[in-house]
């Protein structure tokens, strides 16, 4: 079992670039089954979640080539199967992209019901009733999702929540239907934009995506592309908490600073110093944070998946902070871990009272899911003495070689999979 371990209490300084978006990769991999040509896709991510996909879309006849470590040439003119079961997909959230993508090539698709952290419910009610809406019938059975439809028909359709997969998927399916498809309340996430700018390219007739109603005029073919994906929001807002825990000077390379606001204003409204440029941002935190109060909401709003990141930062700042988790309702589970780091938190329902403490204490910890395994990383690079996060196999599911990075900002952090080297990383930086 793989465990990452830290020393605690030193300043993050230099520079580090961010990687491809893991949320718009999965989605980019899953429409690119939707043509017989080859694409090409750039500043992809080299984590877990993206190799289980590509491995699941090998295994029904896809055709993959590694060009770099970010760049692959993906050829699906061969998809022999539209039953895709196997163990690597049923981990990953992101399965029930490939209905979307299959049902709307092929008019048929069986799925495994998603997998992935389990941060709460996160129904895939409204991508059923979007694909019932464009007249194809469902049925679940065993754990899988079995789709089909002699023809897709465009449609007027309502999203009763905002929700980014089920905007997605009903996307990529509508593309190639017959006839025009409207969703309104449709989610507005960067990672939806730049899936429906790659179906675009790919011959899509897609409008409206980044606003509340997309407008899709389904085509009959959709033909190959070269497609570079958009840099991660969650990677990169997770480094600038990073920096107001435990302090420094950090340029963050590759971004989109539009992206970011949210995560910016926040930053800024604690008492951080955020500089904006055409591709970068950067980040100073020299003093004790402030403390302040957020509600987590679909973008623009501030993102669930920066909420343990955050709490971890402002954990350790004066006053009492309160943070409201209106998306999923265990977002909470991290909480117990960082209590034994020192944090003062009380749960009540969806809202966290946070209490600043003078600092945090190293101790053995779990990462519960990909996002408060981050948030427990920041948590060791802030605290006093050294920190053991088990289960990273969490973190790695959508951070590439987050320790490296770390690493080169000048933390004291390793990979490790056994207690003697536990104890010869502790007697290194002792």
């Amino acid at each position: 079992m793989e465990q990452f371990v830290i020393k605690g209490g030193r300043p993050l300084v230099g520079t580090v670039e961010i990687g491809g978006a893991k949320n718009a990769a999965l989605a980019i991999l899953a429409a690119s089954l939707m043509t017989d040509e080859t694409v090409t896709i750039d500043n992809l991510p080299n984590v877990t979640d993206i190799n289980a996909l590509l491995e699941a879309i090998e295994r029904i006849g896809g055709h993959i080539e590694r060009t770099g470590p970010h760049t692959i040439k993906l050829n699906c003119a061969h998809i022999d199967s539209f039953n895709i079961d196997c163990e690597c997909i049923r981990k990953i959230r992101a399965s029930y992209y490939l209905l979307g993508a299959l049902l709307g090539r092929y008019k048929r698709a069986t799925v495994p019901l998603p997998g992935g952290c389990n941060i709460g419910n996160r129904p895939i009610d409204l991508h059923l009733k979007g694909f019932r809406s464009l007249g194809a019938k469902i049925d679940i059975s065993h754990g899988m999702i079995i789709a089909d439809s002699d023809n897709l028909i465009g449609s007027h359709i309502y999203l009763d929540s905002v929700s980014v997969g089920a905007t997605i998927n009903i996307m990529m399916a509508a593309s190639m239907a017959k006839g025009n498809t409207v969703i309104e309340n449709a989610a507005k996430e960067p990672h939806v934009v730049d899936t429906a700018n790659f179906l675009n390219t790919m011959g899509a007739n897609i409008k409206g995506a980044g606003t509340d109603v997309i407008r899709i005029r389904g085509v009959e073919k959709l033909h190959g592309t070269d497609y570079s994906i958009i840099p991660d929001q969650i990677e990169a807002g997770t480094f600038m908490f990073a920096v107001a825990a435990a302090g420094g000077d950090v340029t963050i390379k590759n971004v989109i600073p539009k992206h970011l606001e949210s995560i910016s204003a926040k930053l800024v409204e604690v008492g951080c110093e955020v500089t904006e440029f055409d591709d970068s941002v950067r980040i100073e935190c020299k003093g004790r944070l402030s403390h302040t109060q957020v509600r987590t909401l679909p973008y623009p709003g501030f993102p669930t998946d920066m909420q343990p990141q955050m709490v971890v930062a402002i954990g350790m700042g004066d006053g009492t902070s309160i943070v409201t988790e209106s998306i999923f309702e265990n977002r909470f589970k991290y909480v117990d871990e960082l209590t034994k780091m020192g944090a003062s938190i009380k749960v009540e329902g969806n809202t966290a009272i946070i209490n600043g403490v003078e600092g945090y204490t190293g101790a053995r910890v779990a990462a519960p899911d990909l996002r408060a395994g981050a948030a427990l990383v920041i948590a060791g690079l802030a605290a006093d003495g050294i920190t053991v996060i088990d289960d990273i196999t969490f973190v790695e599911r959508g951070y590439e070689g987050i320790e490296r990075k770390l690493k080169n900002l000048g933390a004291l952090i390793e990979k490790v999979t056994t207690e003697k080297q536990i104890q010869k990383f502790i007697l290194k930086v002792s």
